[in-house]
């Protein structure tokens, strides 16, 4: 196979559960030291995709190759090149994160001597040094979030995925775990697969999202480019005088598309965006308007998301029991 492909490339993809189509001729191409963001509705394939990544779920149809191999005819060499990071990793809370870091280098064939250095120094990296000699059952659940890292990149893989790594975390612990993925991903080069149900957290890590709902993809790109393809920010004024409404749409015609707004507030999509600001506050000054506040709300990839699959992703609808068998 070609070392010059890039680390994750799929080639009209599909899965199928009997009649259910999971996944729909995805095509993707993750290139080498990216941090890219995959994202989707509950039921939309994407943990479908990264089985068969993985390869734990042969695909029904396409191709795949992760770092180099083909996901079908060179399935241990994947495996022998990927770093997996599940949510409901299987970690024995009876050992030490020091014997577990040991136990997982002898099963990667990692030399004694090797597995040590090559342990120590992951401890470090995530923090848990001092944690170290303590069994897994006294851990927060930060903490095991962050010895499964350590433990996925003890054979220095190519290519990390992780699998929605901060669900069910306080934002405290959420934070720690993003500073960790960043620290990874620089200092060890690693190329990361991220699923993730938060939208900060994709806009905080990935250079690069798609958005896949109801198997196939609905929205690719950075994280700035899918934020403009939804359109203007909002600006949004909140009068001294509510009465002062109709007048303040009317002059805000010329700035652009009116958007919903409340009693005492109006809004506007902003053509132009905080450039126009100056020239808005002039036509309001002008006018004998009197403001009381002025915010410029640009679009987030939540505003991405609902765009693209017609829903928020938090908060999305609960699967059917068919669906959930393609989740």
């Amino acid at each position: 196979m070609s070392s010059n492909r890039a680390p994750i490339v799929t080639e009209r993809l599909v899965r199928r559960f009997g009649k259910i189509e999971a996944v729909s001729g995805v095509d993707l191409q993750i290139e080498a030291g990216d941090v890219f963001g995959f994202l989707g509705p509950n039921g939309a394939g994407k943990s479908t995709t990264v089985r068969m990544l993985t390869t734990l779920l042969r695909p029904t149809a396409g191709r795949a190759f992760v770092a180099g191999h083909d996901v079908v005819a060179e399935a241990d060499a994947v495996r022998r090149s990927i770093g997996v990071a599940l949510q409901d990793a299987a970690i024995d809370p009876l050992m030490t994160g020091r014997e577990l870091v040991k136990l997982q280098a002898t099963l990667h064939g990692i030399s004694r001597a090797a597995g040590v250095r090559r342990g120590e120094e992951l401890l470090e990296t995530v923090g848990l040094t001092a944690a170290a000699d303590r069994r897994v059952a006294t851990y927060s659940g930060g903490m095991r979030r962050r010895l499964d890292l350590a433990l996925a990149l003890i054979h220095e893989p190519q290519v990390l995925f992780l699998d929605e790594p901060t669900t069910g975390l306080d934002p405290s612990s959420r934070v720690t775990i993003w500073d960790e993925v960043r620290k990874l991903n620089t200092e060890f080069g690693t190329t990361v697969f991220l699923t993730t149900q938060y939208m900060e957290e994709a806009d905080q890590l990935a250079r690069r999202i798609s958005i896949i709902d109801a198997g196939k993809i609905v929205a690719e790109g950075t994280p700035m480019e899918l934020k403009e393809r939804v359109g203007d920010p909002t600006l949004t004024i909140t009068l001294q005088h509510p009465d002062d409404a109709i007048d303040v749409e009317r002059i805000l015609m010329s700035f652009g598309e009116p958007a919903s707004g409340s009693d005492g507030v109006v809004a506007v999509r902003l053509a132009g965006g905080s450039s126009r600001m100056p020239a808005v506050v002039r036509a309001l000054d002008d006018a004998d308007v009197e403001v009381h506040a002025l915010e410029l709300h640009m679009p987030t990839l939540d505003d991405v998301f609902l765009l693209a699959t017609g829903k928020r992703l938090e908060g999305a609808e609960v699967p059917s029991s068919a669906e959930e068998v393609v989740t």
